[in-house]
């Protein structure tokens, strides 16, 4: 999956933006590339968890040939995925999962599925 300076930027700029809560939004891909970013809503207003919430034309991109990435922060943990994440996963279960580490600034891409985490390569 390729993640664009600019794009790597928004994710940064949000998560800065939202701290002490974690950030969340959704990453916009066609074909591998990240083409924009959505920022959304954490209603859990939490810095261990997030709720997303996006306006709800951002869901049908789907149907216009998009995949959609889950975004979110972590404030000083690794960009891993923590034990609430692979918990609450829900809609995203084997979807692109992506999360930025303000403490090291470290991004990084995953799968959850099953309760399985797999590493999704990233590039620049």
């Amino acid at each position: 999956m390729v993640i664009p300076v600019e794009v790597r930027a928004e994710l940064r700029a949000h998560a800065e933006a939202e701290a002490p809560n974690e950030a969340c939004g959704l990453v916009i891909l066609r074909n591998g590339v990240a083409e924009s970013y959505v920022r959304g809503r954490n209603s859990a207003a939490s810095p261990y968890r997030f709720e997303l919430d996006v306006p709800p034309e951002t869901w049908f991109l789907e149907d216009d040939g998009y995949e959609l990435a889950v975004f979110h922060s972590h404030l000083s943990s690794p960009p891993r995925p923590s034990r609430t994440d692979v918990e609450n996963i829900g809609l995203w279960q084997g979807k692109p999962y992506l999360i930025l580490s303000l403490g090291s600034d470290s991004l990084a891409g995953w799968t959850i599925e099953d309760g399985r985490i797999e590493p999704l390569a990233l590039v620049a």
